[in-house]
């Protein structure tokens, strides 16, 4: 997750716990934390991925206008969706996933959709 956030006020933090207890495998991408949830963060998704392989599913909570640089490197690490959380919304980072392949979601929250479709 892209944006993560060790600060329980963000709502990043929040989604970030829903996921791991809903049993997924969730990794804090953010230069400013050391760790989430006690998972340890990295400063990119580069470096994540160095450390513990591959991902499907980027998850992004940065501002609209950040979103290119983050459909970049979710192309160049091959995942399969780029997920843009409720709010956030860019059509050129939009483009760029979905000419490489993946499956792209804007403006939606991954935890709402998890309680919507009931679980994991």
């Amino acid at each position: 997750m892209i944006g993560a956030s060790s600060n329980p006020w963000r709502p990043s933090h929040g989604v970030f716990r829903t996921l791991l207890d809903a049993g997924y495998d969730c990794v804090p991408i953010n230069p400013k934390e050391t760790a989430v949830h006690g998972v340890p963060a990295f400063a990119s998704l580069a470096d994540a991925m160095a450390a513990t392989g591959p991902f499907e599913v980027v998850d992004v909570f940065r501002r609209s206008e950040l979103c290119v640089q983050h459909a970049r490197e979710a192309v160049a690490a091959g995942a399969s969706c780029l997920w843009l959380q409720l709010g956030v919304a860019n059509w050129e980072a939009a483009g760029i996933a979905a000419d490489a392949g993946l499956a792209v979601v804007m403006d939606r929250c991954t935890a709402i959709e998890l309680g919507r479709i009931g679980g994991r």
